[in-house]
């Protein structure tokens, strides 16, 4: 007898299998994908603009990583690279290291979450400098494990309710122009805090993002960059770039940081890197990144051979199919048309994002507060006409646009009319 599974069978089987801590934003059960395309178990299809949140950018399945996985499957899953190592791993941190900004000899270690490799720059940053305090902006997002959340500038729901968090982890503005917060408001927020509470001669690191993910897809100015820049030369400090969300060509370049002429100390990556397979890297100056003594860094899965063989299929990807230049024409193909949504829409107060890490924001027009309620029903009545999409947001007010970058075009089109729909539609409440 054969048994035709519903989205709403499975819903009701989570609940009771799965803690609530793991959060869902849909109740959409999928059973396969291709490129841009999702389809559930009940034969729904969707246009997917998640991306796993920015994972696929490469798409889903895509061929040539198909067969760089199946080929190293083929051959072992595992072994610990620390055991047995093995030679794409090196060769993958060959690439990283000549593709990463910054003009200085690098080495990379590889993990498997962005979260464990935010954590390990953090090592790195305290074992080479020998100093403690971290410095990070309100609005990040840098994972949910102990530290990783202690970094993050959001409490609900990351940190809400799981009581005290790491020492020596302080936050400072982070510019929003749409809510009146500069660059000088960043950098006085730091002045305070090595007046007041803090002396810079204790501080490991600086982390940010160059492109706020989770905190609503703002990008840090260049002239913050520059400023954080020469203040970590000034005192010591080892910058660090979480290119967790921002990698692999989202924003029209390999990594965001190179459109700023600025470049960290450390860069963190993971999400796009691997196609969909959980792997993680970070990135550094050879002499940061070689403090710490054998043993104190990597992990029995970091680096596993299946994810690493992905990830160089993904890099050629990106090469072969011109990506970046890619992001750019999509980033700019949508905000022409989130451009022409505002114009019937006063509930839009922003559009912003380089390359194709685009978000729009929206406000209620009475009183300009951010209106999450309207940024769900958006997301409602998309995912209502097939178009999957993501809010993010401390107001939890700004849908974010993260389709793979390999979208045809035809349903990049059909996507544009879902999405000015789906506006139209929530305005209707």
């Amino acid at each position: 007898m054969t048994t035709t599974l519903k989205n709403a069978e499975i819903a009701r089987r989570r609940t009771d299998s799965i803690s609530r801590g793991v959060g869902v934003q849909t109740e959409i059960y999928v059973d396969r994908a291709l490129n841009s395309e999702v389809w559930d178990i009940e034969g729904n299809r969707y246009i997917d603009f998640a991306a796993g949140i920015a994972v696929v950018n490469t798409g889903h399945c895509h061929p040539k990583v198909m067969a760089a996985v199946t080929a190293q499957l083929s051959k072992f899953t595992h072994t610990c690279h620390q055991v047995l190592p093995y030679e794409n791993y090196v060769r993958l941190a060959e690439r990283l290291n000549a593709l990463v900004p910054g003009d200085f000899p690098k080495k990379t270690v590889f993990v498997t979450t962005g979260a464990e490799a935010v954590e390990n720059a953090v090592k790195v940053a305290r074992i080479a400098t020998g100093r403690n305090a971290i410095i990070a902006f309100g609005g990040a997002f840098h994972g949910r494990t102990l530290l990783g959340m202690s970094l993050t500038g959001k409490v609900d729901p990351y940190k809400k309710g799981f009581g005290a968090m790491m020492p020596d982890v302080y936050h400072v503005p982070f510019p929003q122009e749409i809510h009146d917060i500069t660059t000088e408001d960043a950098m006085a927020g730091i002045t305070k805090l090595f007046k007041a509470d803090l002396d810079p001669t204790r501080v490991a690191a600086i982390i940010l993002e160059p492109v706020q993910g989770e905190g609503g897809f703002y990008p840090a100015p260049k002239d913050l960059l520059r400023a954080v820049r020469k203040l970590c030369d000034d005192h010591g400090i080892v910058m660090i770039a979480d290119e967790v969300q921002t990698g692999f060509a989202r924003t029209g370049t390999m990594f965001a940081m190179e459109q700023s002429g600025v470049s960290a100390d450390i860069t963190t990556m993971a999400k796009g890197l691997a196609g969909g397979l959980p792997l993680a890297a970070l990135t550094g100056k050879a002499s940061l990144m070689d403090a710490a003594h054998p043993g104190g860094l990597g992990g029995t899965y970091g680096g596993n051979p299946i994810g690493i063989a992905a990830a160089n299929a993904v890099l050629d990807v990106i090469e072969e199919e011109q990506l970046c230049a890619r992001a750019n024409e999509l980033g700019g193909r949508l905000k022409q048309r989130l451009e022409a949504i505002r114009s019937v829409t006063p509930e839009i107060t922003d559009i912003r994002g380089p390359g194709f890490m685009v978000a729009v924001e929206f406000a209620n027009p009475a009183n300009h507060e951010p209106d999450a309620g309207f940024t769900t029903r958006v997301r409602v009545e998309a995912q209502k006409r097939g178009l999957i999409l993501l809010t993010c947001g401390v107001y939890g007010n700004v849908v974010r646009f993260l389709a793979p970058i390999t979208i045809p075009d035809a349903h990049f089109a059909e996507a544009m009319d879902i999405l000015e729909a789906a506006v139209a539609a929530a305005r209707q409440g």
